[in-house]
C-alpha cells in the first residue's frame, strides 16, 4: 500500500478498489486474470488514482493480508495464559471470516505462502510466549507450538483450497480441543 497518513477521500478510494478486487477475485477465480486495467474501469477511476493507492493488483491482495496479520498482532491481542490463547484461535477464525470469500481466492493460489507463513509465524510466536509465562513442563516446548501451528494452518489451507469437510467453527472447535491435549 503506498499512501501513508490517508485522509477519508484516501480511504474511500482504497476500499472502492478493494471492494472491486473482491468482485472481480469473485469471478475470476484467480488473482493472475485480474488486469489493472479492468480493475480501474470497473471502478470507474483512473489508472494514476490507482496507482496513488497501490503497485499492482498483487499489492492489493496483500492489503488484504496486511490487514488479518495486523488485527492478529495489535497490542489488544497480547497473550499471557492458555485462556488467552483459546480466545485467539477465537479472533483468528473471526479474522478469517471476514473476508473468507477473498482468502478462499487467494489461499488457492501460490501467492498466499507468504502470507501463511508470516501468519504462522506471528502466531506461532505469540503462542510461545504466552505458553512460556504460564506453564512449568518447558522441555521441547517450541518444537510442540511450531509441530501443533504447523498442523493448524495445514488445516486452514485444505480448508480454503476447498478441500476440507470441516467449517472454520469445526476446525476452530477442534483446534482448541487438540490445543488442550498437547499443552495440559
Amino acid at each position: 500500500m503506498k499512501v501513508q497518513g490517508l485522509n477519508s477521500s484516501s480511504r474511500k478510494t482504497q476500499e472502492l478498489i478493494k471492494r472491486t478486487f473482491a468482485e472481480l477475485m469473485n469471478e475470476k477465480k484467480s488473482l493472475n486474470k485480474i488486469t489493472v486495467t479492468e480493475l480501474v474501469k470497473r471502478a470507474d477511476i483512473t489508472r494514476g488514482t490507482f496507482y496513488t493507492h497501490y503497485d499492482d493488483i498483487y499489492d492489493v491482495a496483500n492489503d488484504y493480508q496486511l490487514e488479518t496479520i495486523e488485527l492478529l498482532i495489535s497490542e489488544e491481542n497480547v497473550l499471557y495464559n492458555k485462556d488467552d490463547i483459546i480466545n485467539y484461535f477465537n479472533d483468528i477464525i473471526v479474522c478469517l471470516k471476514k473476508n473468507e470469500q477473498i482468502y478462499k481466492m487467494l489461499l488457492s493460489s501460490t501467492e498466499s505462502i507468504t502470507f501463511l507463513e508470516k501468519l504462522n509465524k506471528m502466531a506461532s510466536r505469540k503462542i510461545l510466549y504466552a505458553l512460556e509465562n504460564s506453564i512449568s513442563e518447558k522441555d521441547y516446548l517450541e518444537l510442540d507450538v511450531y509441530f501443533f501451528m504447523d498442523g493448524v494452518m495445514a488445516e486452514l489451507i485444505k480448508y480454503f483450497k476447498n478441500q476440507s469437510d470441516y467449517t472454520l467453527d469445526e476446525l476452530n472447535i477442534n483446534f482448541k480441543k487438540w490445543f488442550e491435549k498437547i499443552f495440559n
